[in-house]
């Protein structure tokens, strides 16, 4: 009795289709989750709830504690790149330093063979050389010029021989930066921010988290809405009240406190494990089986989001 084997022939010198999608072939895409996205209420570096939250200028927000440790150990790591760079001009000197007496070893030696080379060696009664005598082309001592040479020497089988690579340090920056940005950042220039709570009344459910309002028109807020933080007062506000009362009255909506419109920073929205997902919460990812399995020499696709 006839039987149909296109989906499990396997004697082919090529893949087929059914055979490249069961490996998995060609573009995936995922919808990504809630657990895939970081709250708008999380630390950018512990990745929790914010304690004591403070925000930098370019709207990424951070836990107190979480900051002032990850500026304070990027302010060691600058001392300990300087003491190196300061240590490494200072081998470079003597280095320096070390060449120009070689060279004047060298020269006057030059000198020497030059003038006496023609001299005969004197030697005492045991056969060496005088102290004082003359150093002439006869020598049969190591000279300084065979001492520099098997100093020199690159012999990669003899360990005492091996050259060294020589690691250069360049100048270190000397400006501590965001660690999510990578903007140059100060401690005087992060500001502390509040979110307004909700209340037991407005919450929606038996939900025990926190949830937080916008102030002006009492929607909760999500990581689908755009924020905006007042950094002279540390208010939040969603986007469209900001648009619509903040920009115009110049004054804060909770607390009535004056500012200017470069004091609006609109904070940043959570990243994913993908990329910034920013409105696009889809992530594609292009998988190859590379040579051999019949698709021929195809250099696999960029990974796009």
């Amino acid at each position: 009795m006839p039987q149909r084997h296109s989906k499990n022939n396997n004697d082919l010198a090529f893949f087929t289709y059914e055979e490249k999608r069961k490996l998995g072939y060609g573009t995936q895409r995922e919808r990504l989750g809630k657990d895939s996205i970081k709250p708008f209420d999380a630390c950018c570096l512990c990745l929790k709830p914010l304690i004591g939250p403070l925000c930098c200028p370019k709207g990424h927000t951070f836990c107190k504690e979480c900051i002032l440790e990850c500026l304070l150990y990027q302010k060691k790591d600058i001392k300990r790149k300087l003491a190196a760079h300061e240590a490494q001009k200072k081998q470079e000197k003597e280095e320096e330093e070390e060449k120009l007496i070689l060279q004047k070893a060298k020269e006057l030696d030059a000198f020497d063979q030059q003038n006496h080379g023609a001299v005969p060696q004197y030697h005492d009664r045991r056969g060496s050389q005088d102290k004082n005598g003359f150093h002439g082309a006869n020598n049969v001592n190591a000279t300084s010029f065979e001492d520099e040479a098997l100093r020199c020497m690159k012999a990669f089988w003899l360990p005492s021989a091996t050259p060294e690579a020589t690691v250069k340090v360049d100048v270190p920056s000397t400006d501590t930066v965001c660690p999510e940005g990578q903007e140059k950042l100060k401690l005087k220039s992060l500001f502390p921010i509040s979110f307004t709570e909700e209340t037991a009344d407005q919450k929606s459910g038996k939900a025990v988290e926190k949830s937080y309002m916008c102030p002006s028109c009492k929607s909760t807020i999500t990581n689908t809405m755009s924020l905006v933080a007042v950094s002279t007062c540390g208010h939040v506000f969603c986007k469209k009240c900001s648009d619509k009362f903040l920009v115009k009255d110049k004054a804060c909506l909770e607390c009535s406190k004056p500012f200017r419109e470069r004091n609006l920073v609109p904070l940043e929205k959570g990243a994913t494990g993908f990329a910034a997902h920013d409105e696009r919460l889809v992530a594609r990812d292009f998988k190859h089986l590379g040579s051999g399995s019949g698709l021929g020499l195809v250099k696999p696709a960029p990974k796009t989001y």
